[in-house]
């Protein structure tokens, strides 16, 4: 079940939060949906949820707009909103059985198992969620957003605040419930979007910056600079290095290995061997260094935010 995303635009008095926003998330996908604090993430998740409506543009989520047919669209999603509200108050059982009355789940029962088994809550189930820990907590809130089983799970930073193992289990989670799920997900763990999102959309300042495949997103920064790792046998003069053309930085890590960065864009590596060839030298590795998410994050929302102001 694909949701599209068409021109939306909103605002809050004289703040526009989203500018003109257009995307989709096809079925089946697991995308993560980043973006520095303010940039409108939240917004646009409570748009699609039709929790606000947007000033212009529309939502539609397997064809069905989602302003006309709220009722409809809230049985095809799954909702986890940031601060994961609860009642802290009701056992952990007591309250999914609470969620799925309100779906209308007639034979509930058996449907709070399985949500209970899915989630790993068993050890927690008999437990006030009052009594939980953060981790629990989210699992909690995990169950409530899949027990109607719905087939869009919008999840705004499901692992916030949660400790590194119980981040490793939320995310394994999301990857199993991603199989069967079309997974729109903001998260400002960039580790998190590379380890389980097919898909990276970047958000700043209300606008989207860079939309595409996990894999390709490195190409969406300013710094199209290369840098390469490279070990020898024995060290090279660093006079010898710098003699290469295209050079932007050549620094020394350690005994036998370098950095060097190229500040032109291009990809030194042959350069490097036969370099070596000629000066006798013995190569014992040689690896491009890939750029990481969080350094295309940077270069698109905090390091353009600086240029601009």
């Amino acid at each position: 079940m694909s949701v599209i995303v068409e021109s939306i635009h909103k605002s809050f008095g004289s703040h526009t939060a989203l500018n003109n926003v257009s995307f989709t998330v096809n079925s089946g996908e697991i995308v993560g949906f980043i973006g520095p604090n303010g940039a409108g993430k939240s917004t646009m998740m409570k748009i699609i949820c039709s929790l606000l409506l947007p000033d212009n543009g529309k939502v539609s989520i397997s064809g069905t707009d989602v302003s006309s047919a709220s009722i409809e669209i809230k049985r095809k999603l799954g909702y986890l909103p940031e601060n994961n509200p609860l009642y802290v108050e009701m056992y952990v059982e007591e309250y999914l059985r609470y969620v799925a009355r309100i779906y209308g789940i007639s034979k509930f029962e058996g449907r709070v198992q399985e949500v209970v088994r899915i989630t790993g809550l068993g050890p927690e189930k008999k437990k006030k969620i009052s009594a939980l820990s953060k981790g629990y907590r989210q699992r909690v809130g995990l169950a409530q957003a899949i027990i109607h089983d719905p087939e869009v799970l919008i999840l705004d930073e499901p692992t916030s605040g949660l400790d590194p193992n119980q981040i490793v289990e939320i995310r394994d989670l999301i990857s199993l419930l991603g199989k069967e799920k079309t997974v729109l997900l903001s998260t400002h763990i960039m580790q998190e979007v590379e380890a389980i999102c097919q898909r990276v959309i970047i958000l700043n300042k209300g606008k989207i910056v860079a939309d595409d495949l996990t894999g390709k997103i490195a190409f969406y920064g300013n710094d199209k600079s290369v840098t390469v790792v490279v070990e020898f046998k024995d060290d090279p003069e660093q006079p010898v290095l710098e003699s290469l053309s295209g050079l932007g930085k050549v620094k020394k890590l350690k005994n036998g290995t370098w950095l060097i960065e190229t500040s032109s864009g291009k990809d030194i590596r042959a350069d490097l061997f036969n370099m070596a060839v000629k000066n006798n030298l013995v190569i014992l590795s040689l690896h491009r260094k890939e750029k990481k998410l969080e350094d295309v994050f940077r270069e698109l929302t905090l390091l353009n935010n600086l240029s601009i102001n």
